[in-house]
């Protein structure tokens, strides 16, 4: 149902002026301040509340079945204060389902869980009555985050960005529940080649978090018929407070997928790994359909002057982070998967598309309960918005966020090429001119280091194997494999929070696929046989992430730091050398030196003078002279 049917000229007024935005008084809306929206359980009686202050009835109705069959009971609804209807059930309802459906306008919404649903069944049509206590796992109370480093500072994060699917899916896994979340608590895995897969192999690499792509229940996949291969990345979510259910065993009980997430983080949290949650409240997967525009239509997504929807997602619609009971969903949905799964950290999907204050509302509230949390986005939008630029999370804007980083797509693009031109090179394949940008990047541009996320690849866009293969056709397989290596060591060595994507350290390909949020397992998967193939480049990149997490002097805390202790030799394009100050920054090595050679010739640079070690490539010569190879690095130090 459209709001333009209800309310046009406040319509046009919301559209048009930023006062109506950001004040819902220009829309006649109730705000409620309570805390109960949703289900609140007990053993003695469920209570129900859903804020729909345009309706004029409102019903519960109950179902035996998640999917299947109509409602065993309907049960109108009490209208409460501030745009809110409530009722409650006496006795013990847990496991029962439910929906909501509202009166307006004359008629009657579709039935659908609300927003705050925390347990539905099968395909997420339903919410479900539960018992959150006899979700959790044992020893789940005392489960408790692991420290990443001494003082868990944001640059201390070593990210992995990884999809549960793809992480189990493939023969070559070595996994009894491919797919699942219960794949990745599974320990002793090994390839066909015996080398360690899954959960220990991301214990061996030596990262300290791992980044999940979306695990909240989303739109793409049915649930109903997980016998068919299916797959999507996530991003087009249907209920935001609760697990996906193809990635549980038994996507019918409600009870299931939420014991088994939970499973998966304190397993995560047993073998020293913190878990970084994917979400995506900058849109939802279907509009009409929402539980959103079910129970207030128009209320939560933004228009443009004309009354259409607004898209700067590029996904139909966008959210209203700005609307104080968007922002107020926001904001509890963050603080329930802390509260509730024990997150560890949040990465936003098209965070500029959510405006500032909301942002950091959301970064305050969380730091306030998990002072050592991380959180970053993307901060860019797929399209324009009604918004101001000046107002949004975006990375222009990044200092006017609390605690929040930002993807730098300078550097990303500085390393390998433009994400836009498949033919576009970047340093560590070659592209001269690129030189700049990577130095640039490495001193976070000027930024705090705890601002900004330094990468070089993710889930979107060919891998980086995909990107040099394609605009390195000249370029040998070895020349190919000594530019991805020159890349990561670019990553892990500058400043920043690093991310690294799944299946790098061994040449993950997605043979050639750019968008392949929808691509089948084929394209998709980790192939584990990919690692014995390239187990020299795990075992360098397993190395360069035990020097990052040695030395401080590679995440530096600050700006300040970062400007007094490093220093950068003229070189030509092509080249980047630079020296630091370890000794300052409290690292055992009193001085480090960092040379690349992005050039596909063999280079000899003087070291500074002294005498130096090598931690990666040759150490100098009796001349003091050191030889690089096309497409290398060399990092030498004094202790």
């Amino acid at each position: 149902m459209n709001l333009r049917c209800l309310l046009p000229l406040l319509l046009i007024s919301f559209s048009l002026n930023l006062r109506a935005q950001t004040d819902t008084s220009a829309l006649r809306y109730p705000i409620y301040d309570g805390n109960d929206l949703g289900l609140t359980y007990t053993a003695m009686g469920s209570a129900f509340r859903i804020w729909s202050p345009l309706a004029t009835q409102a019903q519960l109705l109950l179902y035996k079945d998640g999917l299947s069959g109509g409602p065993y009971q309907t049960l109108d609804m009490t209208k409460g204060p501030q745009g809110t209807w409530a009722t409650r059930l006496k006795g013990n309802y847990a496991g029962v389902f439910y929906a909501f459906r509202v009166m307006l306008n004359d008629h009657w919404s579709d039935p659908v869980p609300d927003p705050y649903a925390k347990s539905v069944g099968v395909n997420g049509k339903r919410a479900m009555v539960v018992n959150l206590d006899a979700t959790n796992p044992p020893g789940w109370d005392e489960d408790k985050s692991p420290v990443f480093s001494q003082n868990n500072h944001p640059t201390d994060a070593i990210i992995y960005e990884l999809h549960v699917r793809d992480a189990t899916i493939d023969s070559s896994s070595g996994v009894a529940h491919k797919g699942k979340f219960l794949g990745l608590t599974e320990t002793g895995t090994r390839s066909p080649q015996g080398l360690s897969t899954g959960l220990d192999h991301l214990q061996e690499l030596g990262i300290t978090h791992v980044h999940l792509l979306p695990i909240f229940d989303f739109n793409s996949i049915d649930e109903t018929k997980l016998n068919v291969p299916q797959y999507n990345w996530g991003y087009d979510p249907l209920n935001y407070n609760v697990p996906e259910g193809s990635y549980s065993t038994n996507p019918y009980d409600g009870l299931t997928r939420i014991r088994e997430l939970k499973q998966l983080v304190e397993t995560f949290h047993q073998h020293g790994l913190r878990v970084i949650m994917d979400v995506v409240y900058n849109h939802t997967g279907t509009t009409q359909g929402s539980s959103f525009q079910q129970l207030v239509p128009g209320y939560y997504y933004r228009h443009k002057a004309d009354g259409k929807l607004s898209d700067a997602t590029g996904c139909g619609n966008e959210t209203a982070s700005e609307m104080p009971m968007m922002r107020k969903f926001m904001l509890e949905s963050v603080l329930y998967w802390v509260k509730e799964y024990h997150m560890d950290g949040f990465r936003f999907d098209l965070m500029g598309v959510h405006d500032i204050q909301t942002m950091n509302l959301i970064s305050d509230s969380l730091h306030k309960i998990k002072p050592d949390i991380v959180i970053y986005g993307e901060g860019w939008q797929a399209g324009s918005s009604p918004m101001p630029d000046s107002l949004m999370a975006l990375k222009s804007n990044v200092t006017k966020l609390h605690g929040i980083a930002v993807f730098s797509d300078d550097i990303r693009d500085g390393i390998k090429g433009s994400v836009f031109d498949i033919h576009d090179r970047g340093f560590a394949s070659g592209k001269l001119t690129a030189t700049g940008a990577v130095q640039k990047g490495i001193l976070t541009q000027g930024l705090d280091p705890s601002d900004l996320i330094t990468y070089c690849e993710c889930h979107d866009n060919p891998t980086l194997w995909d990107k040099l293969t394609l605009s390195c056709k000249d370029a040998s397989g070895s020349d190919r494999q000594s530019m991805q290596k020159l890349a990561l060591t670019i990553v892990l060595t500058s400043q920043g929070i690093p991310l690294l994507y799944e299946g790098t350290e061994f040449l993950k390909s997605k043979q050639g696929v750019e968008n392949s949020f929808n691509s089948p397992d084929s394209i998709n998967a980790i192939r584990w046989n990919l690692k014995q193939q390239h187990l020299d480049i795990t075992r360098y990149v397993e190395g360069l992430i035990r020097m990052r997490k040695a030395h401080p002097a590679f995440r530096m805390a600050s700006a300040q730091d970062i400007a007094q202790n490093i220093h950068f030799e003229a070189q030509p394009n092509g080249l980047i050398a630079y020296q630091m100050d370890g000794k300052a920054v409290g690292d055992s090595w009193k001085k480090i030196w960092v040379a690349f050679n992005g050039t596909s010739g063999s280079q000899i640079l003087r070291a500074p003078s002294g005498v130096w070690k090598s931690a990666v490539g040759e150490g100098p010569s009796s001349e003091g002279t050191v030889g690089l190879p096309a497409y290398s690095a060399c990092i030498l130090y004094q202790d």
